[in-house]
């Protein structure tokens, strides 16, 4: 990236970060990993219960493989061997977890984190229940506004993550969202998140790179 786009980038990033502080969320840019690990660590501690939502961002970063060194209580979802029932009874103790760390579908420049879920226990987490959420995402994830994190949606995340989860949908063959009635339709719970009401609670760590869906 030359000079006058990481300009124009860290202005984008700038304006978010500012919105996202104005509705108590707090808000970090970073440029590597190990700072990611640092920030981790600084809002969390050693035996917290921590959880995960499903994300590709999270395992781009390789973030299992830390939270499984045992320093936390891990609740891992991706355990091999876990059963369907094993693996809801993960997503509902999740709800009163220490630490959900997960990612984010879009963050808008007015602060607002726009998420669509297939069985809701992400957005639900990252709602009420948690006692502290970390949001990560990289650069990829910000938009102007409302109307381009749903057109985000619809062209790049729903398709890309039908496509990785092999579900027979319109858009995993086509590419673009076609709001469908497909039994094995990924996109069923939206929500916006326009303001946190915990002072302390949610937090977004932004990495200088793209990252996920």
């Amino acid at each position: 990236m030359d000079k006058n786009m990481e300009w124009l980038m860290a202005t984008k990033v700038k304006r978010t970060m500012e919105n996202l502080e104005k509705n108590n969320i707090s808000s970090y840019f970073i440029n590597t990993r190990e700072e990611l690990i640092e920030i981790i660590e600084t809002l969390s501690l050693e035996g917290d219960k921590v959880a995960v939502g499903g994300s590709a961002t999270l395992n781009e970063l390789d973030l299992l493989s830390y939270l499984r060194s045992g320093r936390y209580n891990f609740l891992d979802r991706y355990k091999e061997g876990l059963t369907r029932e094993e693996v809801v009874n993960i997503f509902r103790e999740s709800l009163l977890s220490d630490v959900y760390i997960t990612s984010t579908n879009a963050i808008t420049e007015e602060g607002y984190l726009y998420n669509v879920d297939g069985n809701g226990n992400r957005v639900a987490a990252m709602l009420y229940g948690p006692n502290k959420v970390i949001v990560i995402c990289g650069v990829n994830k910000l938009v102007k506004n409302v109307d381009e994190a749903i057109e985000r949606n619809k062209s790049i995340s729903a398709p890309a993550n039908a496509k990785r989860l092999d579900r027979k949908t319109p858009c995993s063959k086509i590419g673009y969202c076609m709001d469908c009635k497909s039994e094995e339709r990924i996109c069923k719970k939206y929500t916006l998140i326009k303001e946190e009401g915990t002072k302390g609670r949610m937090h977004v760590i932004i990495l200088n790179e793209n990252l996920g869906y």
